[in-house]
């Protein structure tokens, strides 16, 4: 496959969790990506982490990430996705920063929960902005929901098509409604999880086995909110909650309190159980 058929030739990965790390290292195996962190620390951490992804990933190569801590090194990217944390205002203030310093990209959003046309607006990169909305573990993961807002240039929207074509995602293209498609079915069942942990009495432990072994999940709805990271899933409930009204999307109380306690899932060590 030569690099047009990529979509992209040049492409960056803004951000240092989960999801920027994993879909960098879904890109090396097309060709060389920039990674921009935030800091020093965030940047060696990520080297790290990156060594162990790529490792894992066919065709996967850590010698290809560009780690940078400066945006003006994105100048002659022709595609840049922000993955950073679910939050309106950081996002919108750093695809601002990227639109400047990469005038000519292509520019996207993993954001699972954001309104595109909206975040776009406040960044003022509309016309060139659109959401991919990939899965945690990236690399695993089959499936990419693509947002291409009516405005998006149909130029734009090719090249972000042969680029998850190119990553070798089923892609589902989703209208530009909070949540999408996946989070919208899947945040009500996982609400009502931690809803019967109250209702029934029932141990974490116990709800999970009847999803896992019961319905043939491949984990149960409490560890798999512990692996989202229960901050995340508060946040993205919210929206949900705040764009449709409905109570199913609001987040159960339970859920707030031991984020409150600081117990965000698997990445603090503990949720709604121990690591």
């Amino acid at each position: 496959m030569s690099p047009t058929d990529h979509g992209y030739e040049r492409p960056a990965v803004a951000g240092s969790g989960a999801i920027a790390l994993g879909l960098a290292a879904s890109i090396t195996t097309l060709g060389p990506v920039r990674l921009l962190a935030r800091s020093d620390s965030s940047a060696w951490s990520a080297e790290e982490e990156l060594e162990r992804l790529c490792a894992k990933v066919e065709g996967g190569d850590a010698s290809r990430v560009r780690l940078t801590t400066d945006p003006a090194d994105l100048a002659r990217c022709d595609l840049v996705v922000e993955a950073i944390v679910e939050d309106a205002d950081a996002k919108a203030a750093l695809i601002a920063t990227l639109g400047e310093a990469a005038p000519e990209a292509d520019l996207a959003t993993t954001t699972s929960s954001l309104g595109i046309v909206e975040l776009g607006g406040r960044a003022g990169v509309g016309g060139r902005f659109y959401g991919l909305h990939v899965f945690n573990p990236v690399p695993r993961m089959e499936l990419i929901e693509l947002c291409l807002p009516g405005s998006l240039p149909a130029a734009v929207g090719g090249r972000a098509r042969a680029f998850c074509g190119a990553l070798r995602k089923h892609v589902v293209e989703v209208p530009d409604e909070a949540g999408f498609v996946v989070n919208r079915l899947l945040f009500p069942y996982l609400f009502d999880a931690v809803r019967l942990l109250d209702e029934l009495g029932l141990e974490p432990a116990e709800i999970d086995a009847c999803m896992s072994k019961g319905a043939n999940q491949p984990m149960g709805p409490l560890r798999l909110l512990d692996f989202v990271g229960l901050d995340v899933a508060v946040a993205i409930g919210e929206k949900l909650h705040a764009a449709g009204g409905r109570e199913d999307h609001a987040p159960p109380a339970r859920l707030r309190e031991l984020v409150a306690a600081g117990r965000l899932g698997r990445k603090s060590g503990a949720g709604f159980y121990e690591y």
